[in-house]
């Protein structure tokens, strides 16, 4: 990837942002927060953050789950598509992330409808599962890329014919079609792709994608009979 081309996505996300997404003051208080608490700047892109928000309305979702929160930036985007009686559940490993998260939901006037879990997402989901807590009408998954085939295996537990699965951070730069590559994020994304692939009650697809946050792509994965 060149400079040039960086500076080239970024102009033009910034064009389409501008007249688009055009962030609010909870949005960029939740990113500035993050940053400002020591948070790795991995957060989804505004036009990321309003794609999941219109994918989510279209679904017209009542229950969302989210497996990865950071600082709850995505979380705000989800949980604003949902109605009022609407829920979303996000799970966050790092007690500190958590924090910020529930100070940026906060800030945002959805505490109420969002409920931010902290502890290992693989010990989470299945108490989400004993309590009955699905089924969720849309899953976003952005968390440790290693796990992804083992938060596949939840997702399809936790939804139902017609919910949609998103993976986010799947092209790894392009490092996603070298199957020599030893990086355990590529080879838990790989695995992840390929489970996708072969599971009889999903259909999918994947795009890549460039601009602010450089070169990556997600998969949407649509649940069925």
């Amino acid at each position: 990837m060149s400079q040039q081309s960086q500076q080239t996505w970024n102009t033009v996300d910034d064009y389409f942002n501008e007249l688009l997404v055009q962030e609010d003051d909870a949005l960029t208080a939740a990113a500035s927060v993050s940053a400002t608490e020591g948070l790795p700047a991995i957060q989804v892109a505004p036009n990321q953050g309003k794609l999941l928000h219109l994918l989510a309305r279209v679904r017209g979702a009542r229950k969302i789950l989210e497996i990865g929160t950071l600082g709850g930036y995505s979380t705000i985007w989800l949980a604003r598509a949902l109605p009022r009686d609407g829920h979303l559940v996000t799970l966050e490993n790092d007690p500190h992330h958590a924090e910020v998260a529930l100070a940026n939901v906060a800030r945002a006037g959805l505490e109420d409808i969002v409920d931010v879990r902290v502890g290992a997402a693989l010990e989470s989901l299945p108490r989400l599962a004993e309590e009955g807590a699905g089924p969720f009408d849309l899953v976003f998954i952005d968390a440790d890329k290693p796990s992804n085939p083992a938060y596949l295996r939840w997702a399809l537990e936790l939804t139902r014919p017609g919910s949609l699965i998103i993976g986010d951070n799947v092209v790894r730069g392009g490092a996603v079609t070298d199957p020599e590559n030893d990086d355990p994020s590529v080879q838990g994304i790989r695995r992840f792709v390929q489970d996708i692939a072969e599971h009889p009650r999903l259909t999918a697809t994947a795009l890549q994608t460039v601009g602010g946050k450089g070169y990556d792509g997600f998969t949407l994965a649509l649940v069925t009979d």
